[in-house]
């Protein structure tokens, strides 16, 4: 990867409108990172680019909310769950390459814009979260590992517990926070950091915060619902093209 102007121009808008998202929503940083990063990059370039930034503005998330550890003793299973799984499946991304990543890379938005639109009423209750959360947690660590996504199933499972809204923020920072830092760990062991790649990876984090500041402001001007509607039809189109192009 090379330090080239188009590089820094896309890197840069593309983490302001991610920035965007995620400070109207609450999510999204990666996700849209990812899925246009993905349409000029091979995946595993666009998931080492946005581990400075998620990693900053997920700690900000967790650490905004008052109930850390209770949440962490609750979840626990779940994040180790992450970790194996991002660990076990981080060879696919580093390994993968052209068409095979794309696609799955767009398969993995398609199912996430799917579940963001029709929003199913799933309820877990509290006495399977012992084996929910580990399963639900592997899961999202393999298609973390896979794609550079990691937002299915975690945030539909985390959905289900019938957490308070603020816990549930809490509870996603958490997740995402976790789950960056074993794709890191995971891309770092097949060799797929650079000094390049984490300089730039630094960089992009000035305009992924000015993006949450301006979706802050945003936030209290626009319905959330409306937006967060128009992101997942996004995630939709935006996955469907990468996973034509994985196929044609």
């Amino acid at each position: 990867m090379t330090d080239s102007l188009p590089l820094i121009l896309l890197v840069t808008g593309t983490f302001l409108l991610a920035g965007l998202v995620k400070g109207v929503i609450g999510l999204g940083l990666p996700t849209v990172a990812m899925g246009l990063l993905g349409l000029t990059m091979p995946p595993v370039e666009a998931a080492a680019l946005l581990l400075v930034p998620s990693l900053v503005t997920n700690l900000w998330q967790l650490f905004a909310g008052p109930r850390f550890g209770a949440l962490l003793h609750r979840l626990r299973g779940m994040m180790l769950g992450i970790v194996a799984g991002t660990l076990a499946g981080a060879g696919l991304i580093a390994g993968a390459a052209g068409p095979a990543a794309t696609a799955a890379l767009g398969g993995a938005l398609l199912l996430y814009g799917i579940v963001g639109l029709f929003k199913p009423r799933l309820r877990v209750p509290a006495g399977a979260e012992p084996w929910a959360g580990p399963l639900a947690g592997a899961a999202t660590g393999l298609v973390t590992g896979a794609t550079g996504v990691f937002v299915v199933p975690a945030v539909p499972y985390l959905g289900s517990l019938g957490l308070e809204r603020d816990d549930l923020v809490q509870a996603l920072g958490l997740s995402f926070t976790v789950s960056t830092l074993a794709l890191a760990a995971g891309l770092a062991w097949h060799g797929a950091l650079g000094a390049g790649t984490a300089g730039v990876s630094l960089l992009a984090l000035v305009p992924a915060l000015l993006g949450m500041a301006a979706g802050g402001w945003l936030r209290a001007r626009v319905r959330p619902e409306t937006f967060r509607l128009c992101f997942f039809l996004g995630l939709l189109v935006l996955g469907g093209e990468l996973l034509w192009r994985g196929f044609r």
